[in-house]
């Protein structure tokens, strides 16, 4: 993964609604939601989920698929662990990443 897109992607999560949006389609798992069940669960206006949305969908991390007149809004699991992994580098997959353990 570059690191221009992972700080654009790290950006992006710093914010609290699409922190709380991106959480949301992540619990909802692969099937996403449709935008108004989304909505509903993070409480905000639909003028300001979308653009929440727009920068989710601009770094990657949430797809869109429109399924006759239902918008389906899902976590994009693949990119998500990549920036798991990026952050993690494999180096501490299987055991404890704690302060001791960690390389600076």
């Amino acid at each position: 993964m570059e690191l221009e897109l992972a700080a654009r992607q790290l950006e992006a999560l710093g914010n609290l609604t699409r922190l709380k949006v991106f959480r949301t389609l992540v619990r909802a798992g692969h099937d996403g939601l449709p935008v108004g069940a989304l909505q509903q669960r993070v409480d905000v206006p639909a003028s300001t989920l979308s653009h929440h949305l727009r920068r989710l969908i601009h770094t990657g991390l949430v797809v869109q698929e429109r399924q006759a007149t239902t918008l389906i809004c899902r976590a994009a699991y693949p990119a998500m662990n990549a920036l798991i992994d990026f952050l993690d580098e494999g180096e501490h997959r299987g055991r404890s990443a704690g302060p001791a353990s960690m390389s600076t």
